[in-house]
């Protein structure tokens, strides 16, 4: 995995707490943090779309995640 096309966050700070987004399939998230690149969580679009709400990333915009 570690050959995927890895894009950083636009709402990560410099420095080392940044968040990888990765998308190897269609309906496949990965998500990776800098401090342990090793860690790799798999997700969907659903799944990360709620947790994006979760902690209101992105409030007040309208986004479609189907």
């Amino acid at each position: 995995m570690t050959n995927l096309p890895w894009q950083k966050s636009t709402h990560s700070e410099s420095g080392s707490a940044c968040v990888y987004i990765a998308t190897p399939a269609a309906g496949t998230i990965l998500l990776r943090e800098s401090d342990d690149p090793e860690t790799i969580l798999t997700t969907g679009p659903r799944q990360l779309a709620a947790l994006i709400c979760t902690f209101g990333i992105g409030q007040g915009k309208s986004h479609s995640y189907d």
